[in-house]
Parts: structure tokens; C-alpha cells; sequence
């Protein structure tokens, strides 16, 4: 293979890579774009459900702190500032904690071994039922 075969081949892998690296950004871009906050807070739900049950509802736009009790353990959900979380848990990862915060219609916390899913839902659901119809 001759040096300006070489050269060639370069180009062109740095342009596909270019082109990798945009459409992953385009994609990036695309998906906080269409996460916008509700514009009314006050309808959106934070739905608390445990072994597939509701147990639990609460408004997202206003503040408060939850204990979540089960045979399993023990979890405190925490809303505060139109945002989500569980602020502490007693199940061995921890990973519900560590999920963070939610704010959007959609947005879940799990904890599996508590058998747990918080959950938002709301009408900045429908916003996205238009787009696709």
C-alpha cells in the first residue's frame, strides 16, 4: 500500500469519526431539549408503589418528607423544590439514594430490594402523546 493510501484512509476514519461524534451530540442536544420542566408544577404526581401496588401519592410541587415502610425495609422520600428523591434507605447498596433527583413526568427511583418504585407521572406526559401522533 502506497503512503497516499495511507493518508487516505486517515482522512476517512477522522471523518467518520466526526460524524460519530456530532450525531452523538445531535442526539444529546435532542434529548434535554424535549425534557422541559411542566409549565404547571402542581400536576405533576410523585406515585409511590410497592410490590406493583400504589400506596402512596403525592404532589411534586409541594414539600415534604415520607417514610416508606415494608416488610423488606425501610426508605424516606424526600420532595422538595419540584424535584424527587430518596434521601435514605436501609437496604445493603443503597442505590435508590444514589439514583438522585427526579423532576420529570416519566422519571423513576427504584429500590429492588424493598421492592419499591417511585415514580412522576403527570400531564407533561401528554406534550410528548402529540409529537408522536
Amino acid at each position: 500500500m502506497g503512503e497516499g493510501q495511507g493518508n487516505r484512509n486517515r482522512k476517512n476514519d477522522l471523518i467518520l469519526l466526526a460524524a460519530v461524534v456530532l450525531a452523538g451530540l445531535a442526539l444529546t442536544a435532542v434529548y434535554f431539549a424535549s425534557r422541559t420542566e411542566a409549565a404547571d408544577p402542581a400536576a405533576l404526581t410523585v406515585v409511590v408503589r410497592q410490590d406493583g401496588e400504589v400506596t402512596a401519592a403525592y404532589p411534586l410541587s409541594q414539600d415534604g418528607s415520607y417514610l416508606i415502610e415494608s416488610e423488606e425495609g425501610t426508605n424516606r422520600l424526600v420532595i422538595e423544590d419540584g424535584a424527587a428523591c430518596i434521601e435514605d434507605a436501609d437496604c445493603p447498596d443503597r442505590l435508590c439514594v444514589k439514583q438522585g433527583k427526579i423532576r420529570y413526568a416519566g422519571d423513576s427511583l427504584i429500590c429492588l430490594p424493598h421492592s419499591l418504585v417511585v415514580e412522576i407521572t403527570g400531564s407533561d406526559e401528554l406534550a410528548l402523546d402529540g409529537v408522536t401522533k
